[in-house]
């Protein structure tokens, strides 16, 4: 069996999902460049809880988890199944580690998710978990418990990780997307780009002391962390590429770290 590639996606505003822009061409261009994959693991931002958990459900709910959008997005569905098997599995993996809950009824698909793979795979075939972020972790403890999932690659699953190198809310040019972005961000964004190249994952684990720029970029850590998951899957055999880039309002890096097999 083919080993499945690890991706990062940026995902940005929900509205993605019924949009047709640069960002979701790209997103369709990378389902139409790969093998289908027998299941997709996704780490998403907007699952950011006090503990880790699976989904566990036969057919996750497609979650609308925002608000202040037009009706045509809170229609939108991602009937995608659910896969209690994977999410067994991926228990066995992590229980040796950590407590992991299999929630089979609360959580579902939320946008991280949906509003991207509706791009990369339209035909919601494939099923999909979601585990969530621990949020009163460090980054180290992410990173660590990544490296666990790596079997899965081998197996057919894909891991995603969905949320944002630079994502700063207060800084965002609300309705204007093509505003130009803040220095700061752009210069956060270079060099995250550059440590990913070297390899180096730990100055991206240890976040927090690449100063000012950093900051104002992870404000919090919620759409950071999802990007540590993946670079712990990544491999030295494995070509990294950035198939999606790009700013949005300014303050929200819509760049897409891909790791895949030479």
């Amino acid at each position: 069996m083919t080993k499945m590639p690890v991706i990062f996606f940026g995902h940005g505003s929900p509205m993605n999902a019924i949009a047709d822009n640069s960002y979701t061409r790209g997103w369709s261009e990378i389902g139409n460049s790969i093998s289908k994959p027998k299941a997709i693991l996704c780490i998403s931002a907007h699952w950011y809880i006090p503990a880790v958990a699976v989904t566990a459900m036969e057919r996750p709910r497609t979650i609308h988890d925002f608000g202040g959008f037009p009706k045509e997005l809170y229609a939108m569905q991602y009937p995608a199944p659910g896969s209690p098997d994977l999410a067994d599995r991926i228990a066995e993996i992590l229980g040796d580690t950590v407590s992991v809950i299999k929630d089979d009824q609360h959580w579902g698909l939320d946008h991280g998710t949906w509003s991207v793979l509706c791009h990369v795979f339209p035909d919601a075939d494939i099923p999909i978990v979601q585990l969530s972020l621990k949020e009163d972790e460090p980054a180290e403890f992410h990173y660590e418990l990544a490296k666990n999932l790596a079997p899965l690659r081998d197996e057919g699953v894909m891991v995603i990780g969905s949320g944002n190198i630079v994502h700063n809310l207060h800084a965002y040019a609300w309705g204007k997307h093509d505003v130009e972005p803040f220095d700061w961000a752009e210069r956060f964004e270079e060099l995250a780009r550059n440590i990913v190249l070297s390899n180096d994952h730990s100055q991206l684990v240890n976040y927090e002391q690449l100063g000012s720029d950093a900051m104002l970029s992870v404000p919090t850590p919620d759409h950071f962390l999802p990007l540590l998951y993946i670079l712990a899957l990544s491999t030295e055999d494995d070509k990294v590429s950035f198939p999606v880039s790009g700013f949005d309002g300014g303050s929200i890096s819509m760049t897409t770290v891909k790791f895949s097999e030479m």
